[in-house]
């Protein structure tokens, strides 16, 4: 039993929020055209920059397939609504949005474009880490919110699952490393 509780006591402290599935990286994405006969078809083009309202749109979009996961048990490597993890949480929300990410969260990190924390917004990415030990992301959240300087991310942590917190909780200010927009 002591044993177990040793063995289960350094997996825990190993572990990071990442996983070892790998993704592809890929840069294209399939859309959907409508024409005015109602016929539809789909096309595949190169991901390009996109215009600030159609990206607002899709950011909205992916913090709301994000929130669905709200509440969700954390799981290692874990990308359904049995057991998530942070990475899993921000694969799977932009992926359902045709935006593909790496699977894990530092590789997720040399995606898109690094931003300042004061320009932060909606569907940007938050990157921490939370090992100091290990000079290596490891963990990622999503901004739902900023607003009067507040930052708001959907994220899953080992302890509570998939929830939102603030950046002003001193543990997350401490461990936050670089802001990504990947939209």
């Amino acid at each position: 039993m002591i044993r177990k509780l040793l063995l289960l006591s350094l997996a825990i402290f190993v572990v990071s929020c990442g996983s070892s599935k790998k993704a592809s990286s890929s840069r294209t994405k399939s859309t959907r055209v409508v024409n005015k006969t109602t016929k539809t078809r789909n096309t595949s083009k190169t991901t390009q920059k996109t215009s600030g309202t159609k990206a607002s749109t899709k950011a909205t979009a992916i913090v709301k397939t994000a929130m669905k996961y709200k509440g969700t048990r954390y799981k290692f490597g874990g990308t359904t609504r049995k057991g998530m993890d942070c990475s899993g949480l921000t694969y799977i929300a932009f992926g359902a949005h045709e935006v593909k990410l790496p699977r894990v969260s530092y590789q997720q990190a040399t995606k898109g474009k690094r931003i300042k924390l004061s320009t932060v917004k909606k569907g940007d990415l938050l990157f921490f880490q939370t090992n100091k030990n290990r000079k290596r992301i490891n963990h990622v959240g999503l901004v739902v919110s900023h607003k009067s300087g507040v930052i708001k991310f959907i994220h899953s942590t080992s302890s509570k699952g998939v929830l939102i917190s603030s950046l002003d909780e001193r543990y997350w200010k401490n461990a936050f490393t670089e802001a990504r927009r990947v939209l």
